[in-house]
Formats: structure tokens, C-alpha cells, sequence
């Protein structure tokens, strides 16, 4: 690993990449096969990921047809690794035994460890046969989204081809290690005018948003619009309300302290709920919505925007929230959903989606043309890493804890082979261009330790 370093410090050239000697193992954050059932009967809310998670040395897989081995200098930590360390809503393992089945291919990914993380920025190794476009030396960053494009399903959007899969949460080899095998077409160019820990805190999450709210697979949004933002300075709300701002939309961040009212106001928003601070309560009990809390809401929305009700909600909170979105969007209106971070069991009063013939649309990653273009935007400067703080790859699992029990805005970033914070920048003259900017984020988006 030390000549790998070394050649990312010292910017080899290429051809010496090539020739690169690749170690027989790798540090790598994991969770273990026969620790499934450690925290059977234990509230998801007191489970802990330190005790599921490991920094263990595994072996290097060899990048087969249409495979990429890269040199991981940063991951981020995204809700999906924290899933697959509380082994809920079930262990990834059985994803990873039903994708071994396929094929002697796949096979490799089933093995008595997972090895996590759905983003990286790193440099190529190696690369399997059949892969034109990149080579070693490349600095590149990786989305998620694993897919053998077999099935014709997935030839008019990726997302459809029933055999896609996400990558480091159901697939192995993931992120969050010094190594990574991915698909030559989860490949994208890094942002070179971030840090390797800044380039790396954007892939799922800022590609997640922009299908959810830009894509015409998602809520096509336009100018104008006014768009309801959940959690609007976490690690997923922080990138829709940069594309809601920067698309000329409306966005109304839903917040939960006065420090998250201030993190959305340095990004540029103006109309902001802080919902603990107005005491909503969705739900009377387990069982019992509460309407009245639902017709609150929109009448808060409507003063804040002199009487607009929202074009469009992004939904990803859940149970906790769904059934308050699907009321509050305007006749006609969309509600966009990814994830269930409070729950999966939604409900809502149909009589508001049909009589008022709202749309809900179900919103899952990211195609790789959605995927690309939002990641150019990142490489333009015109939407910006959100990372609160970063931790060494030997503390990743305090960085899972964090997400776990949301101590945290924006996103949190792991170095890997990265010896330290800052490193990776060649493009001097785009992050003097947006620094302001830049800085602006980081400061904003402070770590709040538990």
C-alpha cells in the first residue's frame, strides 16, 4: 500500500501505474456473517455499530469483464452502511448469497464478511477485460449502482433492470476500505478541484437527489415550483436544496434545531420550518395519525410562502412524515420518495391522493447518466460537497454511529489510504473560483459530537 500512496502523492504517470505491484490484502470496514444475530431483541434505536463492525484485512478480489480495482483515498458514510450494521431491515448477507447464485462471477461477492461503502474517490489499479474508457492512473469518483445491463427491463433506465443491485450494500468489495472492485461504469471523473474527502462525500447522495427532484424519472422539476425539503441540511435534503436553489425552484427546508435554520440559510434558502421548534407531532400514537398536525403544517407551509402549498415534497423521513407530505402537496402535486429512515409501514388518507390527483413516485439511486450530470455539477462548481467532519478508516464505525443517531449535517467522510485531510486537490484556479463557497459549506456544516 505504500508504493500506492506514494504514486497518488507524487502523481505518477500512468504507464507506471500499470505497473503497480497490487498487495495480497487490504484494510477494509466489515461486518461478519456468524454476528448476524448479536443484537436480536435489542431496539433498533440502542443498537450500537461499533460492536457489529470490524477494520479487518481481507483478501484483494481480481477486477474480472468489465471491472475496475481502485485505490480508495476517501469513502462516506450513507444510511445504507448503518442498515447493514444493525443488520436491519434484514443482514445484507442474504443479498449477498442470493447475488452469488447467479453466476461463478458473483459467487466471489458471497463470503463470511461484507465489506461496506457506497462511495469512494480514489485512482484506478486495474482494470478487467473489455474496459476501454478508464485506465490505471485515473482519478475518478464511484456511484453505486452495480448493474450487468443483461436484462432488456434495463436498457430504456438502469434502475429497472430487475438484476441492479448497490453497490457495498448488495454487492461486496464496497467503499469504505483502501481497496474497491467496481463496475467500469460506476466510474465517473473526480471533481479536481476537491479534496480526495470532499469528492467523496457526494456520489449517492447528491446523484440520489438530483433523479428525486430533476430527472424526469422523478419529479421533473421546474422553475418556480415550490419544493417541501425534509431534513433539509442532512446528508440528502443538503443536496436537494442546493438543486432546488440552483434550479430556480422554491424550496421550504424542514429543519430541527436552530443550527440546522442556520446551515440552510448560508446555503441560500429563505423559507425554513423548524419542526421541533413548532412541535409538530404527526402521529397521537403508534397507531393514530394526527390530522390536525397535518392541517398545521400546510398552514405553516402557506405562510411562509404567501399561499402556495408545495409543487413538490421530498419525502424520505417515512412513516413518521408520509401521510403529512401526501396532504400538504398541492392538487396536482408530487410527492417523491426514496428511503424510510423512520419506518417502512407508511400510511396516508387516500382521500387527499385521489380527490386531489396528487402523484406519488417511488425514487431508487440513480441511472448513470443521472448519476454523470450530477456529478458534473459538482465538477462545474455549481453544487458543493456538504461534509461535517472525517474520520480515519480505524474509526469508521464511530463515523456509522454518528449517522445512526443523526450527531451529524451534512455528510461524514472516512480517509482510507489518504494520510490526511486536504490532499488530492489539481485544480487550483476552480476551487480558488468557488472557495468562498466551498468554505462556506464546510464551516456551516459543523460536527456535533454525542
Amino acid at each position: 500500500m505504500r508504493r500506492i500512496l506514494q504514486a497518488v502523492i507524487e502523481g505518477a504517470p500512468p504507464p507506471e501505474w500499470a505497473s503497480l505491484p497490487i498487495p495480497d490484502s487490504y484494510r477494509g470496514l466489515t461486518v461478519h456473517k456468524d454476528e448476524v444475530g448479536m443484537f436480536e431483541g435489542v431496539p433498533l434505536r440502542d443498537r450500537d455499530p461499533h460492536a457489529s463492525l470490524h477494520v479487518d484485512e481481507v483478501a484483494v478480489p481480481e477486477p474480472q469483464i468489465g471491472e475496475a480495482l481502485v485505490a480508495v483515498m476517501a469513502g462516506s458514510v450513507n444510511y445504507n452502511t448503518v442498515w447493514s450494521a444493525l443488520f436491519e431491515p434484514l443482514p445484507t448477507f442474504e443479498f449477498l448469497e442470493r447475488y452469488g447464485r447467479r453466476s461463478p462471477s458473483a459467487a466471489r461477492h458471497d463470503l463470511p464478511y461484507h465489506v461496506l461503502g457506497s462511495d469512494l474517490a480514489g485512482v484506478v489499479l486495474r482494470v478487467g477485460p473489455g474496459v476501454t474508457r478508464w485506465k490505471p492512473g485515473d482519478r475518478v469518483v464511484a456511484h453505486c449502482l452495480s448493474v450487468e445491463l443483461e436484462d432488456p427491463e434495463g436498457h430504456d433506465d438502469t434502475m429497472l433492470d430487475p438484476q441492479q443491485r448497490i453497490w457495498g450494500f448488495e454487492t461486496n468489495f464496497g467503499g469504505l476500505a483502501e481497496l474497491a472492485l467496481v463496475r467500469a461504469n460506476q466510474l465517473m471523473p473526480k471533481p479536481e478541484h476537491l479534496t480526495w474527502e470532499e469528492a467523496a462525500a457526494s456520489g449517492l447522495v447528491n446523484s440520489t437527489a438530483y433523479r428525486q427532484l430533476v430527472s424526469r424519472n422523478g419529479a421533473d422539476m421546474k422553475q418556480g415550483d415550490v419544493v417541501l425539503i425534509w431534513g433539509a441540511c442532512g446528508g440528502l435534503g443538503s443536496y436537494a436544496t442546493q438543486l432546488a436553489l440552483g434550479g430556480g425552484a422554491v424550496p421550504v427546508c424542514v429543519v430541527s434545531s436552530p443550527e440546522k435554520r442556520d446551515i440552510c440559510r448560508s446555503m441560500g434558502a429563505e423559507l425554513i420550518l423548524d419542526r421541533d421548534a413548532e412541535g409538530f407531532r404527526f402521529w397521537q400514537d403508534d397507531n393514530v395519525p394526527n390530522r390536525k398536525e397535518w392541517r398545521r403544517l400546510g398552514s405553516a407551509i402557506r405562510e411562509l410562502t404567501g399561499g402556495l402549498d408545495p409543487d413538490v415534497v421530498f419525502e424520505h423521513p417515512g412513516r413518521e412524515t408520509f401521510a403529512a407530505s401526501v396532504y400538504v402537496a398541492r392538487r396536482g402535486g408530487t410527492i417523491v420518495t426514496c428511503a424510510s429512515t423512520t419506518g417502512y409501514d407508511h400510511y396516508f388518507d387516500n382521500r387527499y391522493l385521489w380527490m386531489h390527483l396528487k402523484r406519488i413516485i417511488g425514487s431508487h439511486f440513480a441511472n448513470y447518466q443521472e448519476a454523470w450530470r450530477a456529478n458534473e455539477l459538482i465538477r462545474r462548481g455549481h453544487i458543493h460537497p456538504t461534509l461535517s467532519r472525517t474520520y480515519p478508516l480505524r474509526d469508521a464505525a464511530t463515523a456509522v454511529h454518528d449517522v445512526h443517531r443523526n450527531a451529524h449535517h451534512g455528510k461524514i467522510g472516512v480517509l482510507c489510504l489518504a494520510p490526511e485531510e486536504g490532499l488530492g486537490v489539481t485544480d487550483p484556479e476552480t476551487r480558488q473560483r468557488v472557495g468562498d463557497r466551498l468554505d462556506l459549506f464546510r464551516a456551516s456544516h459543523p460536527y456535533e459530537p454525542i
